[in-house]
């Protein structure tokens, strides 16, 4: 039974908080990149992008759409696959092969500089799409944000916009 947010203390919070985390990465982005490493020279690396991208957008609007049916605490089990299925697929997918891509495509006397350069910038995206959806995800009510923070467009648009922005990536994805 989870305890109430009274007695809950700060310790208690960021180690349930862990252990969720810690659940969701073994069971699946560490299956996602295994099935990479399996699969990436049977299916191809445009093949994983494209289904990483195309299941990454089915099932953040899969999450979004009925978003009012996986809040309710009867739902939290399917809202958990559906989220692990999402983080699989993007490891199954773009999170592995675009650090596998700039390592093979770099001549080998740039490989090492330019490789870097790919992964910071990389990295920075993921920066900018974190703060972001902190952001976004706040609700349009003023009263109901979270301190320090603007009103945003909630957390169901917030995942629409993230399921657009994985459709965007598949259409884009350099023909082999």
């Amino acid at each position: 039974m989870d305890p109430k947010g009274s007695t809950m203390n700060a310790i208690h919070e960021v180690f349930k908080i862990a252990r969720a985390q810690t659940l969701i990465a073994l069971c699946s982005t560490v299956p996602g990149y295994w099935f990479t490493v399996a699969f990436i020279d049977i299916m191809g690396r445009f093949a994983i992008q494209l289904m990483g991208f195309f299941m990454m957008t089915v099932f953040m609007f899969a999450i979004a759409f009925p978003y009012n049916h996986w809040i309710k605490p009867d739902n939290r089990i399917g809202f958990v696959v559906m989220y692990s299925l999402t983080f699989f697929f993007a490891n199954f997918g773009p999170n592995a092969t675009t650090f596998i891509v700039p390592a093979e495509i770099f001549p080998a006397r740039l490989r090492s500089t330019c490789h870097g350069i790919s992964a910071a910038t990389g990295k920075a995206g993921a920066i900018v799409g974190a703060f972001g959806f902190l952001y976004a995800a706040q609700p349009q009510d003023k009263t109901k944000t979270d301190a320090g923070y603007p009103p945003g467009i909630g957390v169901k648009n917030s995942l629409i916009m993230l399921g657009v922005i994985n459709f965007i990536g598949m259409l884009y994805l350099p023909c082999p």
